[in-house]
């Protein structure tokens, strides 16, 4: 549904987006991750065909955004940070504002609009002025807009910025809703947690580079390493001739737990849950680690920052 390769934008001598390769398909939400001024809103512009690009190319719903820039168009729906709402406006009339551009009939500019504001609770708001709106619900009509039309892919750029945790939340459930096996949904954010909720694939951008690009458990595996399991006990319990199995490698003991490092949980775990129960140990829980985006992105960035300073000292 969105394919991009080399994708680059290039303001006078200054690159906001270089190589950009992408592959998001039907059903799926990609969260573009990144720094302010990483290059997150230029390439949504491209891929709504705002912006040609200097270099590469991209295709939205099947369309080149540089050949087929009134296709790409009608076939995005698009959220900005600065969302544009007219707060004289009621929400019925900013909705049916909308369809006209989207050239629906009057028929199906209400329909839709009745839909929407039902869908997103709002039915009882729509005579109401904007004005009078809430945040979470200002947001909401303008995700209504980029939906007024149907369209097979979204393209959200900080769909939550500046809100109040409560708003936040009810917009994340709401982006949660929309996804479907025919909606290709593209989600700017530097917020991660709001990521590690929504998405499917994850693409780190900085300084107009795409560095990584996967699902969260990949991006995990690749930046932080092998899993990392711990074993707890209802009392202090040690155990000097406990044997580990293959592909687990004991990392640190404390008084009542112990920890783990495991290249192969589905093979090993239950071995070692095994070992435990024979040696009859008080095991009380043997979880995973937790491991958080955050601790990615933070990594990722620390790396490549240090390899930049690296650079300019050499």
């Amino acid at each position: 549904m969105i394919e991009t390769q080399d994708l680059s934008k290039q303001f006078n001598d200054f690159w906001a987006v270089e190589g950009v390769t992408l592959s998001v398909k039907p059903g799926q939400i990609l969260a573009l991750l990144g720094q302010n001024g990483a290059g997150k809103t230029t390439t949504v512009r491209m891929l709504t065909a705002l912006l040609s690009p200097t270099r590469g190319w991209a295709r939205v719903a099947g369309y080149d955004v540089s050949r087929r820039g009134d296709e790409v168009r009608a076939s995005v729906g698009v959220l900005t940070e600065q969302h544009g709402l007219y707060m004289r406006m009621t929400g019925v009339e900013y909705l049916d504002f909308f369809g006209k551009v989207y050239h629906l009939n009057a028929d199906g500019r209400r329909s839709r609009s009745d839909y929407l504001l039902d869908y997103f609770g709002m039915a009882q708001a729509g005579a109401r002025r904007i004005g009078e709106y809430s945040k979470g619900m200002r947001q909401k009509l303008a995700l209504a807009r980029a939906l007024m039309h149907e369209p097979p892919v979204l393209l959200l750029d900080e769909p939550t910025s500046a809100m109040d945790p409560e708003s936040a939340r009810l917009v994340r459930d709401e982006i949660a809703r929309l996804k479907s096996s025919r909606r290709t949904i593209v989600i700017c954010t530097h917020n991660l947690a709001e990521a590690e909720v929504l998405a499917d694939i994850i693409a780190i951008i900085y300084k107009g580079r795409i560095l990584m690009t996967g699902t969260l458990e990949e991006l995990k595996q690749n930046v932080l390493g092998t899993p990392e399991y711990e074993a707890k006990f209802s009392r202090p319990w040690l155990a000097d001739s406990m044997k580990t199995p293959d592909g687990m490698t004991l990392i640190g003991r404390g008084e009542s737990s112990i920890r783990f490092r495991v290249e192969n949980p589905r093979e090993a775990n239950p071995l070692m849950v095994r070992e435990l129960a024979a040696m009859d140990a008080p095991l009380v829980a043997f979880q995973e680690v937790p491991r958080s985006l955050e601790q990615v992105y933070l990594k990722v960035m620390a790396d490549v920052q240090g390899s930049s300073a690296e650079m300019i000292h050499a």
